[in-house]
């Protein structure tokens, strides 16, 4: 059953108002944006000016407004998430992206704290078992770190495969996962 808000899918138009702000935490800097049906991206590394950089090269055509943090925006939401994914409230998303993508990352998404699956399984839960590929190339194009928590996804062997924020920042989320 899904216990996370629905996904809304933005039209063609790339330039909707998207706020962005960027916080701390624990994995480094996590630079959040979203409009009003969602968060639209959560981009994680060490560099806010690349931070920025790729949110302009994943939204081109938007009109992006730098905000300041708030207690109860979604900057705040995702980094509770990041800090204790078992007590973070749902967060709603705007997902762009291809429908297989879109239902790539909603299996990432039924995915419970503290446990993992391969690519193998995913493309199986989704219908397409020889699909593997295609799901980890979802994973790799997932603009939602942890919001959709591809850092779940491992190999079949279960060990750790590339992550886009890097294969420590994910080693770190499943750790204080507990899996």
């Amino acid at each position: 059953m899904n216990t996370h808000p629905s996904v809304a899918h933005p039209s063609p138009r790339q330039d909707s108002l998207v706020r962005v702000a960027v916080g701390r935490c624990s994995l480094g800097l996590a630079l959040v944006a979203w409009t009003d049906r969602g968060v639209r991206a959560v981009l994680l590394g060490d560099d806010r000016a690349e931070l920025t950089h790729d949110l302009q090269a994943r939204l081109p055509g938007a009109s992006l407004v730098a905000v300041e943090a708030s207690a109860d925006d979604p900057l705040s939401r995702v980094i509770a998430l990041i800090e204790s994914p078992r007590v973070a409230q749902p967060i709603a998303i705007d997902a762009g992206g291809t429908a297989f993508r879109r239902s790539v990352w909603e299996a990432l998404r039924e995915i419970p704290a503290g446990s993992t699956a391969s690519y193998t399984d995913l493309a199986r839960r989704l219908g397409r078992p020889s699909a593997v590929r295609a799901v980890a190339g979802a994973c790799a194009a997932n603009p939602l770190a942890v919001v959709v928590p591809c850092h779940r996804a491992v190999r079949s062997d279960g060990t750790l495969a590339g992550y886009r924020w890097g294969v420590e920042r994910k080693r770190a989320l499943l750790s204080r996962e507990g899996s």
